[in-house]
């Protein structure tokens, strides 16, 4: 009797303290109760599929904004048919009056045609649209096919080389149109939507990707003052997308789709969108003015790199270093220096040369910015009013624009300070390359410091230009690679 009283007891207490343990939350009660874990478990999976449905009708209502407004645009172009009676593989070698002198007039073809495709964005109710140069170039005639299937002759109202952006209208109105997002809003992994009519037939397309990289410059125009400053995506874009839409998840036009890295010219992973606020600037300066009006700032820039960074003692890589200046131009007149390094324009950083130009093409001649900078490690904030691409401080006024045209080249005189840690005495650099003999011609790279032009020093830019202007026939260039042991030979014709 006795034992079985302790045994009461024991169990007794045991009870308690589990009571007392699951009272302090030490122990918890198990996952399967009865109701309790049921009604927790359908809360849980009714949150995940409200949430999960939310996120898949943001792309559903981006995809049906976006689709009416974007159309099929079919140009018609001239296909060269004069032939002389001599195999293609030999015809390139040489020009047409060779093969006139020898073989007489080329053999007179039926006129033949043949049909681009590509997209465009409704931007006005008034049947505006905005698309590539590239997809209208050389077209005689423009044929525009809305969502639902009819069909306006397009007329070319502007088109601006230097961003590959051209302008039509179609007669008619009360259009679905797309309204302009900020680019300068949109952020790396956010979700986006590609919107297009690829490889002819397959009208109104719809992809998804996200946003890999900004200000991406790809060299797709070969121009030295072209604007490059892609938003570069992973949606699947194809032949026929250029000049299709962008679109964030609230269905607005944040980029216009022009091109794709690809070794196959089918999509395989990248495709680069020219970014809004650029595209709107240009639109509206084609429908008010019927061209450009590109702002200058007159500087000639390149992006910071490591070694630069531990020189300068800097905290991060945003920012750019200022090479030289344009005599008489904006940044020159503003107080701007050789070796600032620009930082932001009117609070829109600078992070590297694409991202500047593109921001300052958002601007007109003659407007005032203020812009950050680094001098001798300390912040600064200047004044600048910007100049015009056709005034005092073109472009073809810092750079022969013979010289520039020849060699597709950018060069820059050297500073005493780098001369000695060359360990030279005369020089020029090469900071950019562009279409042109040089590109074609040789395997140059940028960085080359030249030394001589059939062995005749080169101590300016001004004397290169000189230089260049006397030369015929072949042209040999002498220079070396900083940090690289050696002499560098590079031949070309003129």
């Amino acid at each position: 009797m006795k034992k079985k009283t302790i045994g009461n007891m024991i169990r007794l207490g045991s009870l308690v303290l589990v009571m007392v343990l699951i009272a302090l939350g030490i122990i918890h009660e198990p996952q399967n109760t009865p109701g309790l874990s049921t009604k927790k478990s359908t809360a849980l999976t009714s949150n995940y599929h409200a949430e999960d449905s939310s996120f898949q009708n943001s792309f559903v209502r981006a995809a049906e904004l976006g689709a009416p407004a974007v159309v099929h645009i079919k140009s018609k172009v001239t296909v060269e048919t004069r032939r002389y009676q001599v195999p293609d593989a030999f015809r390139e070698f040489f020009d047409n009056d060779f093969w006139e002198r020898f073989f007489g007039p080329p053999t007179e073809m039926p006129q033949q045609f043949s049909q681009a495709s590509g997209s465009g964005v409704i931007i006005n109710e008034d049947g505006y649209i905005v698309t590539n140069q590239h997809v209208i170039e050389g077209a005689q005639e423009i044929e525009v096919v809305l969502h639902d299937r009819r069909s306006y002759e397009g007329k070319v109202q502007g088109v601006d080389p230097l961003t590959d952006l051209a302008l039509l209208k179609i007669e008619t109105d009360n259009l679905q149109i797309l309204h302009f997002g900020d680019s300068d809003q949109t952020r790396i992994g956010e979700w986006v939507l590609a919107v297009g009519n690829p490889f002819y037939n397959l009208s109104s397309t719809v992809t998804a990707g996200i946003i890999s990289a900004k200000a991406r410059n790809i060299n797709l125009l070969q121009d030295q003052a072209a604007i490059e400053s892609f938003i570069q995506t992973d949606a699947a874009v194809n032949r026929g997308n250029s000049g299709g839409a962008l679109l964030n998840l609230q269905g607005e036009l944040i980029g216009i789709n022009t091109a794709i890295a690809s070794p196959t010219g089918v999509y395989a992973g990248y495709s680069f969108a020219i970014p809004s606020n650029i595209v709107k600037k240009v639109v509206d300066d084609l429908m008010k003015h019927g061209e450009v009006q590109r702002a200058q700032l007159g500087v000639f820039i390149r992006d910071l790199d490591s070694e630069m960074i531990k020189e300068m003692n800097l905290q991060g890589a945003d920012g750019v270093l200022v090479d030289s200046l344009m005599k008489g131009g904006a940044a020159q007149k503003a107080g701007l220096l050789p070796g600032d390094i620009i930082t932001s324009i009117d609070g829109r950083v600078a992070s590297n040369v694409a991202q500047l130009k593109a921001t300052i093409g958002t601007y007109r001649p003659n407007e005032k910015i203020s812009m950050d900078i680094i001098r001798g490690g300390k912040e600064k904030r200047l004044q600048v009013v910007l100049g015009s691409l056709q005034g005092p401080d073109d472009y073809s006024e810092a750079l022969s624009a013979r010289l520039v045209k020849a060699l597709g080249a950018d060069f820059k005189d050297l500073t005493e300070t780098e001369k000695n840690k060359l360990g030279v005495t005369a020089g020029v650099q090469l900071v950019a390359i562009h279409a042109g003999k040089l590109r074609n011609e040789t395997m140059i790279r940028e960085g080359f410091v030249l030394l001589k032009v059939n062995d005749i020093e080169i101590t300016s830019t001004t004397q290169l230009e000189r230089e260049i202007k006397k030369l015929k026939g072949g042209v040999m260039l002498e220079g070396i690679y900083p940090g690289v042991g050696g002499k560098y030979y590079y031949a070309i014709g003129m």
